[in-house]
């Protein structure tokens, strides 16, 4: 037996005695783990998968041990995923910290921030949030104004951040603060770890027409952030900002996607859809022309999913090419949930009242979600700026 094939027979056996029951059945929405502080587990089972995930460092696999990773290489978090993904395995932990915060923390922050705070993220006991966006800095992140002066041994932040998703359940956020003032805008940006319990930070529910929302304005008013929290060098957070984006990017792109490496198992649920909606013909979409149309969106999430493998397995690496991934694959969502929409007809428009079923309904607020994805984490239009300066090298 190669030295893989007992990793694969390993990992088996561990799941097989580790993996609860109920976690090997489709997620249900309100039992997603998040972790943090107060995490509320509506299902005790996933207290139990998460603490197993994070004693074994497999909610990020490929980060080092002595942090709390899994320390895996490309080949064996393949097979990780492979015997997860066999078992129809729940992800143990959905976390910006996980996605964004830790391998930048990994990359920019000394020893003493890495032992501290990458260990309790990874097992989930403490919750991030992002504060990036302020209401009058989007796609010009740079402009942004939050200031943090220098107390001596602490910053005393003041300012205000929008879009900050989940700010009202998170622990801790990572905010993009100015320690520059009379700096070029770019160069006066310090990246700082703010604890959300701190006096004077608050939030305050942003409510969209979706009827959901998980964003939030975020205000500091007098906060002390003690100077241990800066990450990386004062004033030279928009290095540290542009490589946690590329991560987010690579987060976003593959959000939505099928697990395993683009099996189409997303797309499965269109053609459910539409064989409830347009008719059924010897187990086929009825509609000829729907079915086509399927057919090519199908064949382009399995052919996405295999290119977003490759690239895993060639390092993973944010770089500039992230922005290629996240502006495909926030495009193909949208163009997922049209045909679901197309598929549903009328019934694809009702928003509330008794005229359509829970479900109906819950497609159609999805769908009109699918359209912050070209906003949030950069504009499509950023993305297509960045491919064409970073990636294809094109003149200014």
């Amino acid at each position: 037996m190669s030295n893989l094939e007992n990793f694969r027979a390993e990992v088996s056996e561990w799941l097989e005695e580790n993996c609860p029951p109920s976690m090997r059945t489709p997620m249900v929405e309100d039992e997603v783990v998040w972790g943090g502080r107060n995490a509320v587990y509506k299902n005790p089972e996933s207290k139990i998968w998460l603490d197993k995930m994070g004693e074994k460092g497999w909610t990020a696999p490929a980060l080092p041990k002595e942090y709390g990773g899994g320390g895996l290489n490309s080949d064996e978090i393949k097979i990780l995923n492979s015997e997860l993904f066999k078992i129809g395995a729940r992800p143990a932990l959905n976390s910006f910290g996980i996605w964004m915060l830790a391998p930048v923390i990994i990359e920019y922050g000394n020893e003493a921030q890495k032992m501290e705070h990458i260990p309790k993220i990874l097992k989930g006991e403490i919750r991030w949030c992002q504060g990036y966006s302020e209401p009058g800095s989007g796609s010009d992140l740079a402009s942004l104004s939050t200031k943090a002066e220098d107390m001596g041994d602490h910053y005393l932040v003041n300012g205000q951040k929008v879009w900050t998703s989940y700010a009202d359940q998170a622990d801790w956020i990572f905010a993009l603060v100015r320690t520059g003032p009379k700096e070029p805008k770019h160069s006066g940006i310090s990246f700082l770890l703010i604890d959300m319990a701190d006096p004077g930070v608050s939030t305050k529910p942003i409510t969209l027409i979706s009827g959901k929302s998980p964003f939030c304005e975020t205000f500091f008013d007098n906060v002390k952030v003690p100077k241990e929290n800066l990450i990386g060098e004062e004033n030279q957070g928009w290095t540290i900002a542009k490589k946690l984006l590329q991560h987010e990017r690579n987060f976003i792109s593959n959000f939505g996607l099928a697990a395993g490496g683009g099996d189409g198992s997303k797309t499965k649920g269109v053609i459910g859809l539409a064989k409830t909606y347009l008719g059924e013909e010897n187990g086929k979409i009825a509609d000829l022309d729907f079915r086509s149309r399927v057919t090519e969106h199908k064949m382009k999430e399995h052919s996405f999913g295999l290119t977003l493998q490759r690239a895993g397995d060639e390092g993973g690496k944010a770089s500039a090419a992230s922005s290629i991934f996240k502006y495909y694959g926030t495009e193909h969502n949208k163009n997922r949930y049209e045909l679901m929409i197309e598929a549903m007809g009328n019934k694809g428009f009702i928003w509330d009242g008794d005229e359509a079923e829970s479900k109906e309904k819950a497609i159609t607020r999805a769908w009109l979600r699918t359209k912050a994805n070209s906003i949030e984490g950069g504009t499509s239009e950023v993305q297509l700026n960045v491919i064409a300066k970073r990636v294809l090298d094109l003149p200014a």
